[in-house]
């Protein structure tokens, strides 16, 4: 995927995945700023069901507006692969930040709130 075009959107890197997708930021050429794009994995592509908790998915975030959530710019498909795009929002993940062991209560309490 990587340095791949999907629509105006240019794959830079991998940066993130789970159960439910493979996660990249990417360019969008258009308004000249990073996002995330989150696809679902290569086997799920073709899972109808699985097709339809993305699309589901992304049509709820795109209802929410809060601090804490990433804003939704777009949902699209391509070549057969479907593909949410969000905000990018730069930090680090939470395997980075429980690396060395765990959290101090103090942090975990910001996390919290």
């Amino acid at each position: 995927m990587i340095g791949k075009q999907l629509s105006h959107y240019h794959v830079v890197e991998r940066i993130g995945a789970g159960g439910m997708g493979v996660v990249y930021r990417a360019h969008d050429e258009r308004l000249d700023r990073d996002v995330a794009i989150k696809v679902l994995p290569p086997g799920a592509i073709a899972d109808e069901a699985a097709r339809k908790r993305f699309r589901k998915e992304a049509l709820t975030l795109s209802k929410l507006s809060h601090p804490n959530i990433a804003m939704v710019f777009d949902f699209d498909t391509q070549d057969g692969m479907d593909f949410l795009v969000t905000e990018y929002i730069r930090g680090t993940t939470m395997d980075a930040s429980l690396g060395p062991g765990f959290l101090p209560e103090k942090q975990v309490l910001q996390l919290g709130l």
